[in-house]
């Protein structure tokens, strides 16, 4: 199956810089195609790390569906695994990035991921911190507890330098993530993010995903550090995404103010799967198989806090599921068990 030319999005097609920028980056995909079919890649991956939404939102989820993964290898692919499942409790100050619901006990949290060597995060991403929220007690004690010994470390995906300063004082046997609320649009933005020592992981905007060209600058060192966000739905040309992320902070931090409108086309629709595919900055697991991972990269992530169990679902069977097994992993989910995934 061949992957297709990335596609420029028609509203944008008329921006000149954003145009000059995308054909210099199409020209590096065609060339990294020729490199490919030449054998031409010296650091290739061998396996793909997928990052995965829900830690505490999708507990009940993930406990029918780990032990489908151990149980069953053969309906997943081999090139790929688990790198980490990330969340946050309700109620968290320091949340961000998506209004946490997570209701489920953190000790049972992590006792699950810990049963199959799983690295839990905890998303952490409140923009707007100040000196007053460092003191809060509920994520003192959430970090406390994730610090403790564990045989896969766990961390906190993090977008305030306040917190992570605090953090690295105070938790510094957990790892940190730079989170994608950073909004990172400019690729030197990435360079200079994935240069600094304290960020084992970095997540850029979705917008950077298909810079090949700039990302296969990067040393060795910097690609195992990016993590791309593979299904994004949100408009390609949007420019309120720094808002929206902030306007989550806010809720967070319990302040009364009116939720963000979005007003990109189709916005309306809410998130669909099938609309993220047509993103031009999605990335698929063709992608990943023929493109990414020949470049050096492996770390994949899979947005969904804010959606339901059942869309969650098919993202893991999208891109970890052989499709031959597609059905026998929904049927053990949906038909043997009392999950309630809507």
């Amino acid at each position: 199956m061949r992957s297709a030319s990335p596609l420029a999005p028609a509203e944008l097609r008329g921006n000149r810089l954003w145009m000059r920028n995308y054909t210099i980056s199409l020209r590096s995909w065609h060339n990294r195609k020729k490199l490919l079919r030449e054998g031409g890649y010296a650091m290739k991956q061998e396996k793909a790390y997928y990052h995965l939404p829900g830690l505490f939102e999708f507990y009940e989820l993930y406990r029918e569906f780990l032990p489908l993964f151990r149980a069953h290898r053969e309906y997943f692919y081999d090139w790929c695994d688990i790198g980490s499942i990330y969340g946050a409790p309700a109620d968290c100050v320091w949340g961000g990035g998506r209004a946490g619901f997570g209701e489920h006990d953190p000790k049972e949290v992590l006792a699950l991921t810990r049963e199959y060597g799983i690295s839990a995060r905890l998303t952490f991403s409140n923009s707007l911190l100040r000196e007053e929220h460092l003191s809060d007690k509920k994520c003192n004690a959430l970090c406390a507890l994730f610090e403790q010994e564990n045989p896969v470390q766990s961390g906190v995906i993090v977008h305030s330098e306040l917190l992570l300063n605090y953090l690295k004082t105070h938790y510094p046997q957990l790892y940190f993530v730079s989170s994608t609320t950073k909004v990172l649009t400019e690729f030197q933005q990435l360079r200079a993010e994935t240069a600094r020592e304290e960020f084992r992981y970095v997540v850029p905007d979705f917008r950077l995903n298909k810079a090949f060209g700039e990302l296969d600058s990067l040393t060795q060192e910097q690609k195992d550090k990016v993590e791309f966000l593979c299904n994004e739905c949100c408009w390609v040309g949007c420019r309120d995404r720094k808002r929206c992320y902030e306007n989550v902070s806010r809720k967070n931090l319990g302040e009364a103010c009116p939720d963000h409108i979005c007003h990109a086309p189709g916005a309306e629709e809410g998130y669909r799967f099938s609309k993220a595919m047509e993103n031009p900055e999605f990335i698929g697991i063709r992608d990943i198989q023929d493109v990414y991972m020949p470049m050096g990269f492996s770390n994949f992530k899979i947005e969904g806090r804010g959606l339901g169990s059942a869309l969650v679902l098919e993202f893991l069977l999208y891109y970890m599921t052989k499709p031959e097994y597609q059905l026998h992993v929904r049927e053990a989910i949906y038909l043997d068990n009392m999950l309630d995934l809507f």
